[in-house]
């Protein structure tokens, strides 16, 4: 007998839970899909608090399905609806000293190169909307899941989402006002801006302004040991990536791009500019490549079907790879627990995403 997501959601609405009620009249049960004899569901708790007493919970509704005819495994992912609460800190006895972010780039001489790390990435999009952080912070963990010593540096001044996505909204320490001590997450080292200001406030900075921060986040923080650095550039073709590119030795950039004409449009500007820098290009990303109904098991192409693909074959560029449109990203990402960081479809093609970074030498 083949199951199907309404098969699966009567068989879960056994599952009752320690407080009332059962996950499916509780509306815990998100993207269930079907492939074949794969079953696979992601069950949200409504806080990250509750989250962390759901462990049994997840455990039964997998050996649940499981027993199921016609079922050989399921994956559950355990997630929640927003990121957890940061409990209250006691005050340091002594003020730490005052650290600034932001402010006209001093000259120095040779590239902003961070000490210690072998590689660095750009990731950059020709627009906004393409996924292109989504993309940055789960190859991150990919790769850090695969042994490599892998740093993510949000240099998207204006939207950092790295916090959120990381699920990590400490402010760094500094020992000395000068020296920045990154945060760590999922086997990843962080630096954002979006750890030193409220997520609600805006960034109302002039270019000057953008490229000291990004030289600050390049040079004062205390990356160590990494095997690459990864940079989630802001959209375009601006301020940041060009001093990146022209300052910092880069060892190649990444685009990433949806099918859509419009968004190939400007991806073509976003391909120029590194060329224009001579900054290696290692290859291209298709993002939102297709949508699988999890009712029905259809593949639908929303955004068109190919076209990065078709894209670097035309200019002679290495396709590294197309990525689905999926809710479980979105759903994780939100609750700052990244898809890459656990099991199931997903999962996997962000880890062979991450092997083919490995194979090719770029990781």
């Amino acid at each position: 007998m083949s199951q199907t997501r309404e098969t699966i959601l009567q068989a879960l609405r056994a599952l009752s839970l320690p407080d009332g009620g059962d996950v499916v009249s509780r509306d815990m049960v998100r993207a269930v899909q079907v492939q074949g004899d794969r079953v696979s569901f992601i069950l949200e708790a409504p806080t990250p608090e509750a989250a962390q007493a759901m462990g049994p919970v997840r455990d039964a509704a997998q050996a649940l399905v499981e027993r199921l005819d016609g079922v050989a495994s399921a994956t559950v992912a355990l997630t929640a609806h927003g990121p957890a609460k940061v409990p209250p800190q006691a005050a340091p006895a002594q003020e730490p000293p005052s650290l600034k972010v932001g402010g006209h780039m001093k000259q120095q001489e040779g590239p902003m190169r961070p000490k210690g790390v072998q590689r660095i990435i750009g990731i950059g999009s020709g627009k906004g909307g393409v996924g292109k952080s989504t993309v940055s912070t789960n190859l991150a963990v990919a790769l850090a899941r695969l042994g490599r010593r892998v740093g993510l540096l949000d240099a998207d001044i204006y939207g950092p989402s790295v916090p959120r996505m990381m699920g990590v909204n400490k402010r760094p320490a500094s020992p000395d006002g000068k020296t920045i001590i990154p945060l760590h997450g999922h086997g990843v080292t962080l630096m954002s801006i979006g750890f030193m200001l409220p997520e609600e406030k805006a960034v109302v900075w002039r270019g000057p302004m953008l490229m000291g921060a990004l030289q600050q986040m390049l040079t004062q923080v205390e990356w160590g040991e990494l095997d690459v650095l990864l940079v989630d550039l802001p959209p375009g073709t601006g301020d940041v990536a060009m001093t990146l590119c022209q300052r910092s030795e880069v060892t190649g950039a990444i685009v990433v791009s949806t099918p859509q004409d419009v968004a190939l449009l400007d991806a073509r500007k976003a391909l120029n500019m590194f060329e224009t820098l001579k900054t290696p290009i290692l290859g291209l990303i298709e993002n939102m490549a297709s949508y699988h109904c999890p009712k029905c098991g259809h593949e639908a192409h929303i955004f068109g079907e190919g076209g990065v693909r078709a894209e670097a074959e035309r200019l002679d560029l290495p396709f590294l790879g197309a990525l689905p449109i999926d809710l479980e990203t979105r759903i994780a990402g939100d609750a700052g627990t990244p898809v890459a960081a656990g099991d199931g479809p997903m999962a996997e093609a962000y880890a062979s995403l991450a092997k083919r970074f490995i194979d090719g030498g770029m990781a």
